[in-house]
């Protein structure tokens, strides 16, 4: 292996650390709230982790719990609730949801300057027209690990291997607001391997394990990982396999330990950027 690997753990540190600092130079106490529809095991302990790390941080979060049988309607009455507190800045509804509720429904009625996860479509818009807002985590994570890297993204060839809402999309926004050349590639590309090849920035959030080998990867290109898959012998791995791809990058994020950890990090960054909005 002979890129350089991006620690996105201590990125994130570093993050929580100066998100810390911020809100203790606040006369007033930053509010999280979470919400968690059923008993779906990743989320639990998902959650779990992004009260633990508000915590330290100083923000207040709160989890409000719901049976995995819920309405959307009581879904809907209690997102009503939160946007209408005036404790709470941010508000999360932890997705997958179960089958009853439709989650665009769910997203498009929380408040847009408490949208902490960025998906609602008044954000969603903003982005795309390179406005201020508030941005989904995951790529957000990515461009803080880039810029880690001393990555320079004006007038780069970035590909963005993944179309999806949370990831995909946003992250070609925010690669296109800051200049580079992006190409969004996916399952129906022809000739993938070639476009990969192309590129001077990967951001790979494909779903599929380790999906993109090494020959894929040009010479001296950074490569982000934003996959995490299990595979049935237990092991993590990313949607690159990792050591291939190493041997030809510049620079490599690990899976784990290089874009997971800056989700949370940066939903508490959103958290006190949404708090300031709100209460300026």
């Amino acid at each position: 292996m002979t890129a350089i690997l991006i620690d996105g753990k201590q990125v994130a540190a570093a993050l929580r650390a100066e998100v810390a600092s911020r809100v203790a130079a606040l006369t007033f106490t930053p509010g999280l709230a979470v919400v968690l529809v059923g008993d779906n095991p990743a989320s639990a302990v998902y959650v779990r982790s992004k009260d633990r790390a508000a915590a330290a941080a100083g923000i207040a979060a709160r989890t409000i719990r719901l049976p995995a049988d819920a309405t959307e309607a009581a879904l809907l009455a209690t997102v009503a609730g939160l946007n209408a507190d005036p404790a709470v800045d941010g508000i999360l509804v932890q997705l997958p949801l179960p089958p009853q509720i439709r989650p665009q429904a769910v997203i498009e009625a929380i408040d847009p300057a408490k949208d902490v996860d960025g998906f609602h479509p008044v954000n969603v818009g903003h982005l795309h027209d390179g406005r201020p807002t508030l941005v989904p985590c995951t790529p957000l994570g990515v461009m803080r690990l880039l810029a880690h890297a001393g990555v320079s993204i004006r007038g780069t060839r970035a590909l963005v291997l993944g179309r999806s809402a949370i990831v995909g999309k946003p992250m070609a926004a925010l690669l296109i607001n800051a200049d580079a050349t992006v190409t969004v590639a996916h399952s129906r590309t022809r000739d993938l391997a070639a476009e990969c090849r192309r590129a001077e920035v990967l951001v790979v959030a494909a779903g599929r394990a380790e999906m993109v080998r090494g020959d894929w990867v040009s010479n001296d290109s950074v490569v982000i990982d934003v996959g995490i898959n299990r595979l049935p012998d237990g092991r993590l791995v990313g949607d690159c396999a990792t050591a291939e791809c190493a041997a030809h990058a510049a620079a490599i994020t690990p899976v784990p330990g290089g874009v997971g950890p800056m989700t949370i990090a940066c939903l508490l960054d959103n958290t006190v950027t949404a708090a300031l909005g709100r209460r300026a």
